[in-house]
């Protein structure tokens, strides 16, 4: 239940998470920086798949000694990391009578369940919503899938780069003449997680209004059509939407330029901010071409736009238009960074949102913080990501294990030994 008087405005809220991969991960990621104890139950000696996801590995501490362990020979994995922030492991072999009544046991003292198995699976195994809520009718119980539960495709499995393509949302990404391209991040899966992170607290928020949990089922396919805003509104109309590179369906200028030394993003799609444009790049003449003298005509003559701009951007380099641009005349341009050049930047550093803290194993590790900054409540990771299984016996401890009921556990094969 809530705390009464919350730093983090999901103090009190504990998630068990039974979910691999990203989609339940980044999900409970957010509830944990919000707050929230997020328990996660992994497979027993490999944990979350995630765990095994590199290179790159980070090596870790042979002498250490204390609660868990990683759960791959090569060290631990960064990219684990990233989305299991500030979260507890146990381990807790399913298979076992005995592994599924220690969950069981846990999910009575749960707020929210959470998991992304393939339809059916979950209710298989045991851990289905009826299951958990006959040890718990109040809980709010999160199912995550690729193509969600009814549906001719509700059967298939699915990840991330089948739902770009399912969605469309490959079909707008990359250039003009080239093939369709899946966006250089797990967009989808992302998508999915805020989308249920967002579920998940209104669910809270309305039992603590009715006293009444809930059930929130949804798929990644269904995820990621909302996003498809500009390219809705054209197919909605009958036009086909298609690539564009980093042109805009509905704006210009609005994309990337080259210059003397990289890329500059330009976002100057109204008339104020292009006649400025035109002015600052000492090209005046551009406002008053009637092949740009609109935003509908910009966008009629992206080519000849695109031509004529480019030949000034390679004038100079990007930091140059940048200063001129950005910080002169406060027109909304920026760089084409790099991530690294994106962690290691002024703005990134100023908002704090690479942070660093200790992890049990690797020495200190960089932590991507979130960006939800609140006046009256406290948000953000307080934990490293957990070792695999560093929590079970003082979570089971709290669930009033005894010393020799643990024993019992481990020598029923419920946990390892």
């Amino acid at each position: 239940m809530l705390a009464d008087d919350p730093d983090g405005f999901l103090d009190g809220v504990r998630v068990v998470d039974l979910s691999t991969f990203v989609t339940g991960g980044f999900a409970s990621a957010m509830l944990a920086n919000q707050g929230a104890e997020v328990i996660k139950v992994e497979r027993p000696g490999a944990g979350d798949d995630n765990r095994h996801s590199g290179p790159p590995f980070v090596e870790t501490d042979p002498d250490y000694d204390g609660p868990g362990r990683s759960a791959d020979e090569n060290g631990e994995s960064p990219y684990f990391w990233t989305i299991n922030y500030g979260k507890k492991s146990v381990e807790f072999d399913l298979k076992t009578e005995a592994g599924h009544t220690a969950l069981l046991d846990l999910a009575s003292e749960a707020d929210v369940f959470l998991e992304n198995f393939r339809p059916g699976t979950a209710e298989r195994i045991g851990v289905g919503p009826d299951d958990i809520r006959r040890v718990n009718e109040d809980v709010v119980y999160c199912s995550i899938s690729a193509y969600g539960e009814t549906g001719p495709w509700a059967a298939r499995p699915g990840y991330d780069l089948l739902v770009q393509g399912t969605s469309g949302i490959m079909s707008v990404t990359g250039p003009e003449d080239g093939d369709p391209c899946k966006v250089g991040l797990p967009q989808t899966d992302l998508i999915t997680a805020m989308w249920a992170a967002f579920g998940i607290t209104g669910a809270l928020l309305r039992r603590e209004l009715t006293g009444e949990g809930d059930r929130l089922e949804l798929g990644m396919h269904d995820a990621a059509l909302p996003w498809l805003t500009k390219q809705a509104g054209k197919a909605f109309v009958g036009e086909t939407p298609g690539r564009m590179g980093t042109r805009d369906p509905v704006l210009a200028p609005y994309q990337a330029y080259p210059t003397a030394d990289g890329y500059l993003n330009v976002g100057c799609a109204n008339q104020k901010l292009w006649n400025g444009l035109c002015e600052a790049i000492g090209r005046p003449e551009l406002a008053d071409d009637e092949r740009f003298d609109s935003n509908p005509a910009r966008v009629e003559h992206m080519d000849d736009l695109e031509a004529e701009l480019s030949e000034t951007f390679r004038e100079r380099p990007t930091d140059e238009w940048v200063d001129l641009l950005a910080d002169e005349h406060g027109l909304p341009v920026g760089p084409v960074n790099t991530v690294n050049e994106a962690f290691a930047s002024e703005q990134t550093k100023a908002r704090g949102v690479v942070q660093t803290m200790e992890h049990p194993t690797a020495g200190e590790i960089d932590v991507l913080e979130h960006p939800l900054n609140f006046e009256n409540a406290t948000s953000g990771f307080r934990e490293a990501p957990p070792l695999l299984g560093e929590d079970t016996e003082a979570i089971l401890s709290e669930l009033g294990y005894s010393d020799e009921d643990i024993e019992a556990l481990r020598n029923e094969g419920g946990i390892p030994s």
